[in-house]
């Protein structure tokens, strides 16, 4: 990967969603927990979540991740208190087409992760990029796990 490569990856708006994620840390009382690793970089995303009527109701997330990954992070942890595990789905869906198939950028509430669409170039990034989405979508499944024990 060249300097110029690089510079364009790692864009000033990437570097500003990876200092400013929300959400971060851990829920005291967490419905479903879950934890993503890359093994190819070794980032890690755990996910704290409580579900009420089928939506988000909290969430948190610690993140240890490349810049790309703590971007998405950011993305997702904006917009994911009130989302139903259908609308997480899809945001993780439609981001991995547009970083694996040249597809379009995800759609509301997950349109910004159009900032992170160089890096479908860079495979190996991926991983980390997906990371948070994952994690989401894992803690929901530990969550209705619990609901229905």
């Amino acid at each position: 990967m060249s300097e110029t490569d690089l510079i364009k990856l790692y864009s000033g708006r990437i570097l500003e969603l990876a200092a400013s994620i929300p959400h971060r840390g851990r829920l005291d009382a967490p419905e479903g927990t879950a934890r993503k690793r890359s093994p190819l970089c070794g980032s890690t995303v755990t996910v704290d979540l409580n579900v009420e009527d089928g939506r988000v109701a909290q969430f948190a997330q610690d993140v240890k991740a490349c810049a790309l990954g703590q971007a998405s992070a950011s993305i997702l942890g904006a917009s994911v208190v009130g989302q139903d595990e259908a609308t997480i789905r899809r945001g993780r869906d439609e981001l991995v087409a547009m970083l694996k198939e040249n597809g379009p950028v995800p759609s509301a509430p997950f349109d910004e992760l159009k900032v992170l669409e160089p890096a479908k170039d860079y495979r190996n990034r991926h991983p980390s990029i997906l990371l948070a989405f994952e994690a989401t979508l894992d803690a929901f499944e530990a969550a209705r796990a619990r609901q229905s024990a």
